[in-house]
């Protein structure tokens, strides 16, 4: 067996990552000079608004806007932020009025605060119902009890659904929390309340860039991060199991991964918990699974409608078998090519029901203040995606060919019945215990 990994860098620039990492860069800032006035940061978090409101009048692909009225969503959350006394009351306004149109790819991203919150714990929903989906090892959350298939019965007295998990975990991305309460129930045992503490790290409330050892500090917590976002990879015999996180490769990496795949007789994708990602990563890996081009879908944007379309590699495409891993935290991008191998009928798609989140966005940086300067940035939805079969999977996600879904006591057991269903797909013997150990859950240290 061998095992290693891709050490790519995302496509996008290190500073462009860092804009929205961190909370405010001073480049030549006297002493005291942040102690702003909550009427400034009032001033500046409405300025904040005004621009997400043009961005979004001129972007978003309906120009109805789903029948909400922007004009009266975005004036009432003017007068709240009149009213907000923190920053973070501000930045729940400001991304509850994008929230109403009830849009995966249309969110508000805060400036990051000065102190890192980890929760040392993650939940996923399997199925219907949501669970700890994994516990961070010696965090407050392991000591106090909580376990990986737990049932989570309610989250801070909110009911986690797959409807209503991704706005909860935008949510604590957004404002984090602290202290979380818990009801969960273990695997024949009765609920029980837990109150979970998160790591929280102080940092700097002001960085200065042109201060070198500060602007090294940046890099690292990204090279921190990067690790975390690697592809990883295992060559078995003569099968192939990429675990991929996300679609941020650029095409010349695409074609690198995919030319170890060539000399295997199959491909096991794994794109459980894949968000999605750039939409030429997306087209350069459906050109390499197909040896013949392929039309995708067209974009439905407000004006008019643009297929998109993936053009093969030709000979230097991948031509075994198959199979792709998806469940419900595979988005955008990762449902999209699912949905294409079904339609193809290129191979299997197994696991559990994708998220459904497949709009196209238009993510835009932006900056305000002078010689304080607070990084944030906007995702706009500027088409809807229309597949070849005439079906968009906006809120319907890719149903897979075989629903295979760990239960509570094989996500306790670190098992993976999913992983251990594609390895027999492809013939390859691989029992979900040690499936489970092939591509372990990290943390950040």
């Amino acid at each position: 067996m061998k095992y290693s990994h891709s050490t790519h860098q995302p496509p996008f620039g290190r500073l462009a990552l860092l804009r929205i990492m961190i909370c405010v860069v001073v480049t030549a800032l006297p002493p005291g000079a942040y102690t702003q006035s909550l009427s400034l940061r009032r001033d500046r978090n409405r300025a904040i608004l005004s621009t997400i409101k043009s961005e979004l009048e001129k972007s978003y692909y309906d120009p109805t806007f789903h029948s909400v009225d922007i004009a009266a969503v975005f004036k009432d959350a003017d007068e709240l932020l009149k009213q907000a006394d923190s920053d973070g009351q501000m930045y729940g306004i400001i991304a509850r009025s994008l929230l109403h149109l009830n849009d995966s790819h249309t969110f508000f991203v805060a400036p990051s605060r000065a102190a890192r919150v980890d929760y040392g714990w993650t939940m996923q929903v399997i199925g219907d119902k949501c669970y700890i989906a994994a516990v961070q090892p010696g965090s407050d959350a392991d000591k106090k009890g909580l376990k990986p298939g737990d049932l989570v019965r309610s989250i801070d007295q909110m009911n986690a659904t797959r409807e209503s998990l991704w706005i909860i975990q935008y949510l604590y991305f957004l404002r984090p929390q602290p202290v979380t309460q818990f009801l969960v129930e273990s695997p024949g045992e009765q609920p029980r309340q837990l109150e979970v503490a998160a790591r929280v790290t102080p940092g700097k409330r002001l960085t200065d860039l042109n201060e070198y050892s500060q602007y090294m500090d940046l890099l690292l917590e990204e090279e921190k991060d990067a690790r975390l976002r690697r592809h990883r990879y295992l060559e078995i015999n003569d099968v192939f199991i990429w675990k991929m996180p996300s679609f941020d490769l650029p095409p010349e990496k695409v074609d690198s991964m995919m030319g170890k795949t060539r000399k295997h007789k199959a491909l096991i994708l794994d794109l459980r918990g894949n968000g999605g990602g750039a939409e030429e990563t997306l087209l350069r890996m459906v050109g390499n699974l197909f040896d013949q081009d392929i039309m995708i879908g067209d974009f439905k944007r407000r004006k008019e409608k643009k297929p998109l379309k993936a053009k093969t590699r030709g000979a230097d495409s991948f031509k075994g078998q198959l199979v792709v891993l998806i469940d419900s935290a595979s988005g955008s991008s990762s449902e999209l090519l699912a949905r294409v191998v079904q339609l193809e009928k290129r191979g299997v798609v197994i696991g559990d029901r994708s998220a459904g989140a497949v709009m196209r966005g238009k993510y835009t940086q932006h900056s305000v203040g002078l010689d304080v300067v607070v990084f944030y940035a906007v995702s706009i939805t500027d088409a809807d995606l229309i597949m070849k079969d005439g079906k968009s999977l906006e809120k319907v996600g890719v149903t897979p060919d075989e629903l295979v879904l760990p239960t509570p006591a094989e996500m306790a057991t670190k098992k993976d019945p999913v992983l251990a269903r594609a390895g027999a797909l492809v013939g390859l013997k691989l029992d979900p215990a040690t499936a489970g150990t092939l591509f372990p859950v990290e943390w950040r240290k």
